[in-house]
């Protein structure tokens, strides 16, 4: 039973790891559920305060996803309609074929978006700029946590005294 709890926590935490890239995929939540289906296995030690802690650091980064987009998108002059677009480049940055579509597709969603709301292409590229950053960054910090919790996983997984399986 171990094993598959191992092979289901791997899961998760892989699916963390692209869901810092996904917007329909919460990255460092999805990575703790990984902990947390490793708590039930017999073999490996999670604690309690380990998981209570990196709960709050997932739900933390998950809130803070929707505030620093925001936050990027209003410190440069955007609107709702930046970040919604920026969403959605996103969504076809991904599908499309392209090279770096993942980093093209929000910074055109985003001056599309704003170009629909105002229709001044300087104050339009200066607001899809904001909403690209923000969305970077907090793309970043999802990236970053959901790395380090795998880090975690290998650690609890491979440096134990004894065999889990």
């Amino acid at each position: 039973m171990d094993i598959v709890l191992v092979a289901l926590s791997l899961f998760l935490m892989v699916l963390g790891i692209l869901g810092s890239f996904l917007p329909v995929l919460p990255g460092p939540l999805t990575s703790w559920f990984g902990f947390l289906v490793l708590y039930f296995s017999n073999g490996i030690d999670i604690s309690l305060p380990f998981l209570i802690i990196t709960l709050f650091i997932a739900l933390l980064i998950w809130l803070l996803d929707y505030i620093i987009p925001a936050i990027g998108t209003k410190r440069f002059g955007g609107s709702r309609s930046g970040m919604i677009g920026t969403t959605l480049g996103l969504i076809v940055g991904i599908l499309s074929p392209i090279p770096f579509g993942i980093i093209i597709g929000p910074f055109v969603g985003a001056i599309i978006g704003e170009l629909l709301h105002q229709n001044d292409m300087q104050r339009a590229t200066k607001a899809a700029f904001g909403s690209f950053m923000g969305f970077i960054t907090s793309t970043f910090l999802k990236f970053i946590v959901a790395v380090i919790y795998f880090g975690f996983f290998i650690v609890k997984v491979f440096d134990h005294s004894g065999p889990w399986w």
